[in-house]
């Protein structure tokens, strides 16, 4: 082929190549993709955002104009999870991936939306008739932040917070999760598996039920089932405590005294936390005061009675029971016991 001729064939495919327009490479992007997770109990919340910069702009009613539907970050719409149902603002939103989207207003109630549609560009396709929650929350001035940034606050195993953080203003949500059904179902779940076929998890089910006063003539089958696989005083002292909780004081005395014959140390140790954690702090007390007597040379004992004692205000006995507690006890545990001597003295 001539040169020349060369030379225009080349020429037409680059032209051809760039009348193509192939995909572009991957360069960071302006706003940066961030993810926040926090666990309520057995429960997740995430926030997968992506996180614009003021840049100088004005943002509230002007680079986010007031009364429209916002993204609530940018690129993609903001998507909020949460791994069971919970309660936001209140209101009953089911487990799932939405997205999230935010009506911002010049004064008053910002108005906060959870869209069953979890994955579109922005809010450009938002549709109310997708919605799964609007709740109204109350903005709130705060520091500057550069950066739109998603946090969780003041986490606990009932609820936290999240907020949304940008500019001059944040916005709390409040979100309460009931853990204790979260739980209950979680813990017959894993029953339903090689957990089942022992003693063990058939008393957790029920002691946590007790703990958590939740489902409690359940709770008093699923003792039973325990009892049945393994008798004991751990079980036995579970079943007492639900027997007492449902009102049938009469049968939880007799089941008590059979429970009292047949448990060990450890057994009624933990039958007296128990009694402790429901406020039955005189009868626990009683109960610690029988192992102390059953079980003079044990250290444990006098440590346990000395923190009942401490719970019912009667000081100068709990610093008489933890004295003799830590004269026994391995070195291992003096400065724990210190320390609570340390507070109890004042």
């Amino acid at each position: 082929m001539p040169l020349r001729s060369a030379s225009l064939l080349v020429i037409a495919l680059l032209a051809a190549t760039a009348a193509a327009q192939g995909p572009a490479l991957t360069t960071p992007r302006a706003s940066p993709h961030a993810r926040v997770m926090q666990t309520v109990g057995l429960t997740d919340l995430t926030v997968d955002y992506h996180r614009p910069g003021v840049n100088g702009r004005d943002i509230w009613g002007s680079l986010v104009p007031y009364d429209q539907v916002w993204r609530a970050g940018a690129n993609e719409n903001t998507v909020f999870e949460t791994t069971s149902p919970i309660r936001v603002e209140g209101q009953a939103l089911p487990a799932g991936r939405y997205g999230l989207h935010v009506i911002p207003a010049a004064s008053g109630d910002w108005t906060v939306i959870f869209s069953t549609m979890a994955d579109a560009w922005g809010s450009f396709s938002y549709n109310e008739a997708e919605d799964a929650l609007r709740v109204q929350v109350s903005p709130r001035e705060a520091p500057f932040e550069e950066r739109l940034s998603y946090r969780f606050d003041d986490p606990t195993n009932a609820g936290t917070t999240l907020v949304l953080h940008w500019a001059d203003r944040e916005m709390p949500v409040a979100i309460a999760v009931n853990t204790p059904d979260v739980v209950l179902a979680n813990m017959e779940r894993e029953l339903r598996g090689l957990p089942g076929f022992f003693w063990n998890g058939w008393n957790q089910i029920a002691a946590f039920a007790l703990q958590t006063g939740t489902r409690l003539d359940e709770a008093l089958g699923w003792a039973d089932r325990s009892i049945g696989i393994n008798e004991n005083g751990t079980n036995l002292g579970t079943r007492i405590g639900l027997l007492t909780a449902l009102g049938r004081a009469d049968e939880a005395d007799v089941q008590e005294a059979e429970f009292l014959a047949i448990a060990n140390e450890a057994e009624v140790n933990t039958y007296g936390y128990l009694l402790l954690g429901q406020g039955r702090t005189d009868e626990a007390i009683a109960i610690f005061e029988k192992n102390v007597a059953d079980h003079p040379d044990s250290w444990n004992v006098y440590d346990s009675l000395g923190e009942a004692l401490a719970a019912a205000g009667r000081t100068d006995e709990a610093i008489a029971q933890y004295e003799r507690a830590r004269s026994m006890a391995p070195p291992q545990q003096h400065a724990r016991i210190d320390a609570i001597l340390d507070g109890l003295r004042g």
